[in-house]
């Protein structure tokens, strides 16, 4: 049984277009949960050993508790969760379709990059949000890293055959750039978020500079985890 929005959130509830943009961003991270769920099952068959498989399931079933989670919320606001991700499954099938690994080292590289990208927009726009949305998005945010299983395997294979170190920069580059291009995609998309950043007389927003901050940041945070693999170069 899910829960109403507290007496304190339904100040904030009572304004339609914010409720809007609310149930868009559980939306679309729920939708990007279930693709993370079903794309890290099926990069399950690329693992090169039994304990890769386990790993890899382990991390599809975190992604799927975190499916349950919003659904529940979305359900708490009184929204149909399957209409609240409906208007996303173009842009994040859009992404995985132009970004399908061809190996087991590309599979964990999207996995790291890919995810940690969409994590890091969804958390700042989680900024913006309701104290309750936010712990709800931060905690599901947390609950599906895949940094030591991944950057060992990643640093391992790079040692074990160095000439594959070049293709997978490229293929962070190539990881980065659709990210971007689906994430402005569906802010530019959807009035609702759009209007979320932009603030509002009772809420705070972001201006052209602080978007331009906010997009040096998430470049900022890619670099960093291409380093962490190995792939700074």
């Amino acid at each position: 049984m899910t829960e109403s929005p507290s007496e304190g959130e339904g100040v904030a509830f009572a304004d339609p277009s914010y409720r809007a943009a609310v149930v868009d961003l559980l939306g679309v991270i729920a939708y990007g949960e279930i693709s993370a769920f079903e794309r890290l099952a099926e990069d399950a068959k690329l693992a090169p050993t039994l304990e890769d498989k386990v790993a890899l399931a382990t991390m599809a079933s975190a992604e799927f508790d975190n499916v349950l989670r919003l659904r529940d919320r979305l359900e708490s606001l009184g929204a149909d969760p399957f209409e609240a991700m409906a208007p996303f499954r173009a842009a994040v099938d859009s992404f995985h379709a132009h970004t399908a690994p061809s190996n087991w080292l590309e599979g964990l590289v999207k996995a790291y990059v890919g995810d940690g990208l969409a994590r890091d927009f969804y958390a700042e726009i989680a900024a913006f949000v309701d104290v309750d949305t936010r712990d709800l998005i931060l905690g599901a945010l947390e609950r599906t890293t895949h940094s030591e299983f991944v950057v060992d395997r990643v640093r391992a294979g790079i040692a074990a055959d160095p000439r594959v170190g070049g293709p997978l920069a490229l293929w962070g580059r190539r990881l980065m750039g659709e990210a971007l291009s689906q994430a402005q995609r569906v802010a530019a998309e959807r009035d609702a978020l759009s209007a979320l950043l932009a603030g509002g007389v009772d809420r705070p927003g972001l201006d052209l500079a602080a978007i331009g901050r906010m997009f040096t940041r998430l470049t900022e945070r890619h670099a960093e985890r291409m380093a962490e693999l190995g792939l700074a170069h």
